[in-house]
């Protein structure tokens, strides 16, 4: 009884031993309101088709929906079904949050940490039924929420916090703080396995070490927490050299929602840059474990295994973005893998049991940071183990305050970045949504302090930034096709069964994709830009695309050079398209 009680909000516990008492007595009890049935882990490690149960759909981050009711034969008839603004009337909000559908019910988050539930089964308007508010003190980005059991779990911030929200009041089930931790913020969509709540934080701009956690579903209570950058003594503490204690203000940021391979019981998260952010001379060595993929054990928060890509970074070559997991043959053999579209320019594959590379090649024409990438180590050619401050390519080189102003490209925000990239195991194609264009960075000595932002350097673009949608195959190394977009995509990629990748630009523009030739199919223009990803979900025969508006300041600045949307207003609203 007690642990049941524990799992259920007071009024459905009570239904449920008012139910279990008729029962045993032999009374006729009427029928009981609708309860929808509880996210349990078999229902999370195999989501009904129609649904979309998690921040990535499934474990392993494909972002691809078995749905085909709305395909390349019929996708130029999809029209706007609904909408529902979300957020305030600042003007300032935006929104980077996948919602969550359960039978036809949606879950999302806005800038300012409230959560809402949709009911969106009427297929002709979107009624909330009910708001969350965590009565947060600044916006913060948020990627969305978790379902598990019967409650909706989310991040806020100000301070930094987790809340588990019963999915049918809206009241608040369980909150957990962080007390002990300074200058905590959390922008992942929570990660619910098994009996666990996993969130990363992300405030390395505050200069401080940043962390992944465990919680116990039920209650909230921190299982363990686990820091990205280690300590004096801890392994990987000799790669922060120099007199600064960098390690303190390491960075190591986890921005973006991991995935999880029930299978080996491993959770593979991406860590941000090292800090400051473009002065190596500051903190001396590899600095692990930024810009890393890490394998950690749920269960306990053991590190299995670890991948560095960027030893060194001077360019906030973070790779926090997804690492999608996929099923391949390499050499004739059936082989598990890891793929990530990486900021730096590359596509990296590699082993999902010890991250051992299986290839890395570029996915962009303009990398000059670096010659290239060893295939077998996966190290930039230009690293030199030897050398405390990274020189590669020699380009793009920063050693000194006095430098002249360098030419990086990517453009520091990437190639791919937090935006996901989406995998089709029907095409067995990576769609990537890449930046085009350069940025000019020099190190700024006095850029290490909180006021100043542990930047460590400025950076600008000349460019105009455009983008460019990319089918690449991961295992060959090979782009297929590729499409150039007059505006960045800032949001991601959606894959379907029925032959479709949808995107969002930051001018507006939603636009679906042939899977196979990159034909544009459709698109209509919202005139509010897009820095969320796309999804998809069916309820009552139908099936609909949905994605949220509302551009973050990252977003705003690709604009910069594109003024012909200079007086362009930012709008949240939760759009949903049915044909």
């Amino acid at each position: 009884m007690q642990s049941d009680r524990r799992h259920l909000h007071p009024r459905r516990w009570f239904r449920r031993q008012l139910s279990r008492s008729l029962l045993l007595s032999g009374a006729i009890a009427l029928p009981a309101p609708a309860v929808a049935a509880d996210v349990t882990p078999q229902r999370l490690a195999n989501p009904e088709p129609q649904n979309w149960l998690m921040n990535h759909r499934t474990y392993d981050g494909q972002r691809f929906s078995p749905l085909t009711r709305i395909n390349r034969d019929n996708v130029k008839a999809l029209r706007l079904a609904y909408a529902v603004p979300l957020g305030g009337g600042a003007g300032n909000e935006f929104n980077e949050a996948t919602p969550l559908a359960e039978d036809g019910f949606l879950y999302i988050t806005d800038s300012w940490g409230v959560l809402y539930k949709i009911d969106g089964t009427s297929g002709d308007a979107g009624r909330i039924l009910w708001r969350m508010d965590p009565k947060q003190e600044q916006q913060r980005q948020s990627r969305g929420a978790a379902l598990w059991g019967s409650v909706v779990i989310t991040a806020a911030n100000s301070p930094g916090r987790v809340i588990a929200t019963d999915k049918e009041t809206g009241k608040v089930v369980w909150e957990t703080t962080f007390p002990d931790i300074a200058s905590v913020v959390i922008t992942t969509a929570p990660l619910a396995i098994k009996d666990k709540i996993i969130v990363g934080a992300a405030n390395s701009g505050a200069g401080i070490r940043d962390w992944i956690a465990a919680l116990d579903a039920a209650t909230g209570k921190r299982v363990w927490l686990k820091y990205t950058v280690p300590a004096p003594g801890e392994p990987g503490a000799e790669t922060w050299k120099g007199p600064n204690n960098a390690w303190q203000t390491g960075g190591a940021a986890v921005w973006v929602t991991g995935t999880y391979d029930p299978d080996t019981n491993q959770t593979i998260w991406g860590t941000g840059n090292p800090v400051p952010m473009f002065d190596p001379t500051y903190r001396p060595g590899d600095n692990l474990y930024t810009n890393s993929a890490i394998s950690w054990d749920p269960d306990t928060g053991r590190m299995n295994w670890y991948f560095q890509y960027t030893p060194g970074d001077q360019w906030d070559f973070d790779e926090a973005g997804t690492h999608i997991l996929i099923d391949a043959e390499v050499a004739g053999q059936p082989r598990k893998l890891i793929t990530h579209s990486a900021r730096n320019g590359f596509v990296y594959t590699m082993d999902r049991n010890n991250g051992q590379i299986i290839g890395a090649k570029p996915y962009l024409d303009n990398i000059n940071w670096t010659k290239g990438i060893d295939q077998k180590t996966g190290k930039p050619l230009d690293y030199d183990p030897t050398k405390d401050i990274q020189t590669y390519s020699g380009i793009a080189i920063h050693t000194a305050p006095n430098d002249p102003v360098k030419k990086v490209c990517p453009t520091i925000l990437g190639g791919n970045n937090y935006w996901p990239s989406s995998y089709s195991p029907k095409t067995r194609l990576l769609y990537v949504p890449a930046l085009t264009g350069c940025d000019d960075v020099k190190i700024d000595i006095a850029m290490h302090s909180r006021e100043r932002g542990w930047n460590g350097g400025t950076r600008s673009t000349a460019d105009r930034l455009e983008s460019d949608l990319i089918a690449f195959d991961p295992i060959a190394g090979e782009i297929r096709r590729k499409v150039h977009l007059r505006y960045p995509n800032v949001s991601g990629t959606l894959a379907t069964a029925g032959g479709l990748v949808f995107v969002g630009l930051t001018d507006g523009t939603v636009a679906a994709y042939d899977d196979t030739t990159l034909e544009e199919l459709w698109k209509l223009n919202l005139g509010a830009g897009f820095n969320a990803p796309p999804m998809t979900f069916e309820v009552n025969g139908k099936q609909y695309v949905a994605i949220a508006s509302g551009l973050y300041a990252t977003g705003k600045r690709t604009l910069a050079n594109s003024p012909e949307v200079k007086e362009q207003r930012n709008a949240t609203v939760l759009y949903v398209f049915g044909l």
